[in-house]
């Protein structure tokens, strides 16, 4: 009893053939290969195309075969009224053209050898090079660059609620030793010889930097910290007295940029 209530769900069909779902697959089904034919190839004009030809089957154009183009063209033209395409009117003028220089060329030409007589191939040789010329370059300026086809432009906005921070560099001790060395350099310029050697204590150095730096308000260019008159003991000093000061966390040593000017700033508790 059980096994009767259950359903039985169909097979699901393959396909619908007008309207009638199709079951089982057909063992003589055959697809031939040109069942399906797509054409690729958009032309912009019968110019187009003629080139499309000659370039096709390597043609010279100067020496145009017109009876091997003309019978490509027509191919051409019965394979699209074939497919119930609707042709242009410039299609047909073509056709019509390529048929009368061909008929001219059937023609039997004067043998007196002081008439030369014009190639009924000419005219339609000047415009299919006057074309492919402009082909060309149409395809290089498409080549170029194109705004908002190769490369487009970002716009960014910033939010209502966006305060920019300035973040300064960290001061590294290879700058502070490069500061040093141009003010050693500078001080050598000051050296004279003293006959009671002086006694400097850093403490006291330390000191007279907070009082430089209170009355500075607080910020004050790094060379303005030396006294250059007092030689390299009074410079050694001075850069003791800078980092003991910054060791305690009384000063703050900063930088504006990157490789710009060394300042020595009071600590905000200090202050």
């Amino acid at each position: 009893m059980q096994a009767d209530s259950l359903t039985i769900q169909p097979p699901l069909p393959l396909a619908y053939v007008r309207g009638e779902a199709v079951l089982q697959r057909p063992d003589d089904l055959y697809i031939p290969p040109d069942a399906l034919e797509i054409l690729l190839d958009a032309f912009a004009g019968p110019l187009d195309f003629l080139l499309y030809l000659i370039r096709k089957h390597k043609f010279d154009i100067v020496d145009l075969p017109v009876n091997d183009i003309t019978l490509q063209y027509m191919e051409y033209i019965e394979l699209m009224q074939g497919l119930n395409f609707e042709l242009a009117a410039e299609y047909l003028v073509m056709a019509a053209m390529l048929a009368e220089i061909k008929s001219r060329l059937l023609l039997p030409r004067h043998s007196l050898p002081d008439e030369e007589e014009a190639d009924p191939r000419a005219e339609l040789i000047r415009r299919l090079q006057e074309y492919e010329v402009f082909k060309q370059a149409a395809t290089q300026i498409d080549a170029l660059p194109r705004d908002e086809r190769d490369h487009f432009t970002a716009h960014a906005v910033l939010a209502d609620n966006f305060a920019p921070q300035l973040l300064l560099p960290d001061v590294e001790l290879a700058e502070l030793t490069l500061a040093l060395k141009d003010i050693m350099k500078r001080a050598k310029e000051f050296q004279h010889h003293h006959i009671k050697r002086e006694h400097l204590s850093t403490r006291e150095r330390m000191s007279r930097i907070l009082e430089l730096l209170r009355e500075q308000q607080g910020y004050l260019a790094f060379s303005d910290c030396f006294e250059l008159s007092e030689g390299r003991e009074g410079v050694v000093v001075t850069f003791l007295a800078i980092l003991e000061l910054t060791k305690e966390k009384l000063v703050e040593i900063i930088q504006a940029a990157a490789f710009g000017q060394i300042h020595v700033k009071l600590n905000t508790a200090e202050a």
